[in-house]
């Protein structure tokens, strides 16, 4: 869903402060996301990556909350809280319930918003594939003809002309 939103975001937003020390801008909202993506140096595509994969290994780690693992019977969308790292390092609020509202919730209720979040995910994963298709092969979306900005690289190579393990 992150992907989906922020897609719509980058083609109509540019963020309105310098992106890297030295002052450069952020892209051109002009520019498809895959081409606002080519242009953001290599150095901030690490540290995207970097933020995501601590992300992943807290979530694989259970975040020391003694949650169980995804793939032994933890509840779909449930992350682990940050309560040990706001306990020892930093301040931080959980991506899960941040701030508690879910706690006094019917179990009906909580079904029901679990279904209606399983199905916005799936749209959203039809809609973010949708789009890049639309920009890559011009056509394959009729409805999105008029939107889609025609994108010659390669989406599924996010460091493509910047990284290589064989260069």
């Amino acid at each position: 869903m992150f992907a989906f939103v922020g897609y719509i975001v980058q083609s109509n937003f540019v963020f309105p402060w310098a992106q890297t020390m030295a002052g450069a801008p952020h892209p051109s909202a002009d520019l498809s996301p895959e081409q606002q993506w080519d242009a953001v140096p290599e150095g901030a595509k690490w540290q995207i990556f970097a933020v995501i994969s601590m992300l992943e290994l807290w979530d694989e780690c259970g975040g020391g909350s003694g949650m169980p693992h995804y793939m032994n019977g933890r509840q779909p969308g449930k992350y682990p809280p940050f309560t040990l790292f706001r306990d020892n390092v930093h301040f931080v609020l959980d991506l899960y319930d941040p701030f508690g509202r879910n706690k006094n919730m019917s179990d009906e209720t909580k079904e029901r918003r679990l279904v209606a979040e399983l199905n916005n995910g799936r749209a959203a994963m039809l809609g973010i594939f949708g789009f890049l298709c639309a920009d890559t092969i011009p056509g394959s979306v009729p409805l999105l003809n008029g939107i889609a900005i025609p994108y010659d690289g390669q989406v599924m190579q996010p460091f493509e002309g910047q990284f290589s393990y064989f260069s």
